[in-house]
């Protein structure tokens, strides 16, 4: 469709499986995403100014994925005359399941507990989520699965429909026919729907209702079987035995399969449990114990670690057999309640119509005009991938496993949700929810305060599963929490005040990785580096988690300890050296590492320890995020800043051959595959040339996206790197999200419709973009000239139309007076 068509997400039906997203299988290959066309050219401008940054091609290297085309839009209901002549695009759901997006294909449902999905292999990096597209063969499809994370878990729950002799163990990926792996073909996937063809002969179809999964698997005549293995897991070689401790099967006397499991992975600990229905009985139940032990004939049950069930059907053939299956992290009742609750029938293709509405509602918030075709089904794609988690935790019932590791249950009307990955979706998933998405916003943030009461640790850091996991630097909970006060959302902020006060100012309460050092923080103003590990970042990320404390300080009105907090949020000044520029590790005596290199990780020969945190010294120097005047003083003034940051976008695209694989995406130093740098393009616009952010904003969304599987540079972490791209692409973005104000950038689309809530409706215009004319001339907030380079939340909730004018030149001069910059640290400029 040309750049006239309108592409609406919302129209997405449950037309024929055909008429969906596909891709196929590795045999088959992968769509070859459609050009762009050429690259963005630096205009001559007018003035000096707009020659001073000569916008990089990507390197090539081991550590920089290419990317080749981007774009973004969401859906909103339309106007009758815009419906009339809108077409549909469906999202490619095997985006980021190649190299390292760490997504899967299978079936869920925005923000759903049951995330139904094939596995391909647990011993890999690459298999995260459990599937890595490429692969040759699937292990089975299990009903638990985590979207775009650098840390594997989950696979809850495998089964295995197949035919020949039964076979206990998978095998390995290279060597298929040594195990119950199966080669496989016709691969389809779209929103709440999956479906394969296994070598077996067995079409296998997935869908889901929040709760409960949905298999049909369609039989050839003859004998066939489907295991149930419950030692299926994520696997890694630092993992201590035993990962499973507790395990049990049982075979209930009207059919239903239940059964339960400790696991100690990553969130250690957690317990999941099922209950399974069948639509016909199998003719016969054979279980297995540890070490494959074939339990006694007419064995009911079995108990162990690693334990096995096989349903036998001596005639598999005829009608398809349906399973639905209920999970539950409180107990098998709470799983037998699920599915009784949510599994009222047999009819498959009525669970899979009702997803595809849930889809269509979720996917409806935003809809686009213009871009290539590839770029509206990124645009559908990242919006998808950034409505999978946070997942639901809570049963029917309203109990779930709190964080004190207890049953705990939700008001009336109230879930609960795990899978916060919050040192990622705090800087842009969840201000897109606030956005677009306000309902569910609320239901998050009433949810955090609530665990925030009764975690252990205060407010929330990588909760699992129920599980405080530690995972990544600081307590970026509260500025879920802060950000969402300062956009009206309602909730009882003041409930969590005193556990973000405990983490801020107790020194004696538990810490786990994420928190070591705070005494020295406050005692010093930073955390040396011959001390604790990731020191550098430590007091970055403590710094501005004390900015956004100090915003709830204030709201449940105690204004000393938010003074304290706003004071103390200066911290990170204090390692960043001033005489060279960068941020740098210090140690206890106050003295800076000598031999510094700011593409170093870290100061020690280990190669495990690190002076940041999945970043070196060029990504940390612009990680503040909520004193950016602060930092530009600090680094010597406007000018200085910005040739800093023509510094970063330049640099040699070299890294230390001890530097993580998530430092990815390189445009120089500046690494897009990584989040801590990710609000760096925008910085510009803070130092008076939007110019430039506008043109690596438009150059990162064109090169770092891609409609293939390998289309996320690095992980896309529970939907980060996608709301990245759908805010990029609307044309702004939450540089600090507790600031509640937006930076602009360059907008992709010539159209886009949000629904902001409330029956608000936002239009964002730019009539006649293209890929060469990635500037922004003018901007008009509501026919009125608008010459700031940011605008705020509360404007833009209020609906209206916000018009870009682009040119295939730069403007050095839009947005750059003073009192047309972006406000930080609570002040606007001027």
């Amino acid at each position: 469709m040309g750049r006239n068509g309108v592409e609406t997400l919302a129209a997405i039906t449950c037309a024929p499986a055909e008429a969906g997203a596909q891709v196929g299988d590795a045999a088959q290959g992968s769509p070859r995403p459609t050009q762009l066309g050429p690259g963005l050219r630096r205009g001559t401008g007018e003035g000096r100014a707009a020659d001073s940054l000569t916008v990089p091609r990507l390197q090539l290297s081991r550590r920089t994925l290419l990317a080749t085309a981007a774009g973004t839009a969401l859906a909103a209901p339309l106007p009758l005359a815009a419906a009339a002549r809108a077409t549909r695009t469906a999202p490619n759901l095997f985006v980021g399941t190649g190299g390292d997006g760490h997504t899967y294909p299978g079936a869920t449902l925005p923000f759903g507990m049951v995330q139904l999905s094939p596995d391909t292999d647990v011993e890999r990096w690459d298999t995260c989520s459990g599937y890595h597209h490429g692969d040759s063969s699937i292990m089975g499809f299990s009903h638990t699965h985590l979207s775009g994370t650098g840390i594997g878990d989950m696979l809850d729950v495998l089964l295995v429909p197949t035919r020949g002799a039964v076979k206990l163990t998978p095998g390995p990926l290279a060597d298929p026919d040594a195990g119950y792996r199966q080669r496989y073909s016709d691969e389809h996937a779209e929103p709440g729907y999956y479906r394969v063809r296994l070598e077996s002969g067995v079409r296998a179809e997935l869908t889901v209702t929040d709760r409960t999964g949905w298999h049909r698997y369609t039989f050839p005549a003859g004998a066939a079987h489907v295991l149930v293995d419950l030692s299926h897991l994520v696997l890694d070689k630092s993992d201590a035995k035993p990962l499973i401790d507790e395990a049990s099967l049982l075979l209930d006397a009207d059919g239903t399969l239940t059964g339960s499991r400790r696991v100690h992975r990553w969130a250690k600990g957690r317990r999941i449990h099922f209950a399974l229905q069948l639509s016909r009985r199998p003719d016969r139940v054979t279980f297995y114990g540890d070490d494959d032990e074939e339990q006694p004939a007419g064995a009911s049950g079995v108990r162990g670690r690693r334990v096995k069930a096989v349903l036998h059907f001596d005639e598999a053939g005829g009608a398809p057999l349906l399973v639905r299956c209920g999970i539950s992290a409180v107990d098998v009742a709470g799983a037998r309640a699920n599915l009784a609750a949510e599994a009222r029938g047999w009819d498959f293709d009525s669970v899979r119509r009702a997803a595809a509405r849930r889809w269509a509602e979720q996917l409806g918030a935003i809809a686009v005009e213009g871009g290539s075709a590839d770029q509206r089904v990124i645009m559908a794609s990242a919006l998808y991938h950034a409505m999978v988690a946070p997942t639901l935790f809570s049963d029917v019932d309203g109990r779930y496993i709190g964080l004190d590791r207890k049953p705990q249950r939700v008001p009336a009307g109230e879930r609960a949700f795990s899978t916060y990955s919050l040192w990622d979706t705090y800087r842009a998933l969840h201000p897109l929810l606030t956005l677009v998405a306000p309902d569910q916003a609320g239901a998050l943030v009433r949810d955090l305060v609530r665990q925030t009461q009764q975690s252990p640790y205060g407010p929330l850091v990588w909760p699992l599963q129920g599980v405080e996991t530690g995972t990544m630097m600081g307590w970026h909970g509260v500025s879920v929490l802060a950000e969402a006060q300062a956009k009206g959302i309602p909730a009882d902020y003041a409930a969590a005040w005193p556990a973000i006060r405990r983490r801020s100012f107790d020194f004696a309460a538990p810490d786990l990785d994420n928190s070591k050092g705070r005494d020295l923080y406050d005692a010093k103003g930073y955390v040396p580096a011959d001390v604790w590990f990731e020191s550098v970042s430590r007091t970055q990320e403590y710094a501005y988690d004390d900015w956004a404390s100090s915003h709830l300080a204030r709201a449940a009105g105690q204004s000393a300890d938010a003074e304290r907090l706003a004071k103390r949020s200066g911290n990170w000044r204090n390692v960043i050296d001033p005489s060279i520029g960068f941020a740098r590790p210090r140690f206890a005596d106050g003295g800076w590492w000598k031999d510094y290199d700011p593409i170093q990780l870290g100061h020690m020969p280990k190669p495990w320890w690190r002076d940041y945190t999945e970043a070196n010294g060029w990504q940390a120097t612009f990680l503040n995020q909520h004193d950016v005047y602060g930092l530009i003083r600090h680094l010597g003034g406007d000018r200085a800043f910005e040739a800093k940051l023509d510094a970063l976008f330049t640099a040699p695209s070299t890294l230390p051959a001890n530097a993580p694989p998530d430092i990815a995406g390189l445009v120089g130093q500046y690494a897009h595959g990584n989040e801590p740098d990710q609000h760096a393009p925008y910085l510009y616009a803070y130092a008076g040339a939007s110019w430039k952010t506008q043109a690596m904003v438009r150059r990162l969304c064109v090169e770092m996206y891609q409609n293939a599987p390998k289309g996320v540079i690095g992980n896309d972490d529970c939907g980060q790197m996608s709301a990245w791209f759908v805010f990029s692409a609307l044309g702004f973005y939450p540089v600090d999200p507790v600031e509640a104000a937006y930076v602009f950038g360059s907008p992709l689309f010539e159209r886009a419709t949000l629904r902001v809530g409330a029956g608000k409706r936002l239009v964002i215009e730019a009539p006649g973009n293209r890929a060469e004319t990635p500037y922004v001339a003018a901007v008009t907030w509501n026919g009125r000239p608008w010459s700031k380079s940011w605008i705020s939340h509360a404007e833009l909730v209020k609906g209206g139309t916000l018009r870009f004018t682009m040119s295939a030149t730069p403007v050095p001069g839009f947005g750059r007076a003073v009192t047309d910059r972006p406000p930080s640290f609570g002040r606007v400029p001027g």
